[in-house]
C-alpha cells in the first residue's frame, strides 16, 4: 500500500495545509467538499505537491517535518508564494 504526504493551498486566503493519507484523490475531495473540520472554512484547496511513501509511519514523519515553520516557508518560496 502507498501513503502520501501532501501540501494544499487555500485559494480563499493563501493558507497552506499539510496532511497525510493513503487515498490522496479522495482526501483532497473531502477537503474541498468541507468534510474536514480544520480546512472547511478556507476551501477551495489546490494541491501544491505530494510525496509518496511505502509506509504510514514514513508519511506521518514527513508530514511532521513539513509542518515546522521553516519548512512551510521553504514550501512557499518553492511555489512562489512568499507574498502570501
Amino acid at each position: 500500500m502507498e501513503y502520501f504526504t501532501y501540501v494544499l493551498l487555500s485559494l480563499k486566503n493563501g493558507d497552506i495545509y499539510i496532511g497525510s493519507t493513503e487515498d490522496l484523490e479522495n482526501r483532497i475531495k473531502r477537503h474541498n467538499l468541507g468534510k474536514v473540520r480544520s480546512t472547511k472554512p478556507n476551501k477551495p484547496w489546490k494541491l501544491l505537491e505530494y510525496h509518496r511513501f511505502d509506509s504510514r509511519s514514513e508519511a506521518v514523519r514527513y508530514e511532521r517535518f513539513l509542518k515546522t515553520h521553516q519548512q512551510k516557508d521553504k514550501i512557499k518560496k518553492r511555489h512562489n508564494l512568499s507574498q502570501v
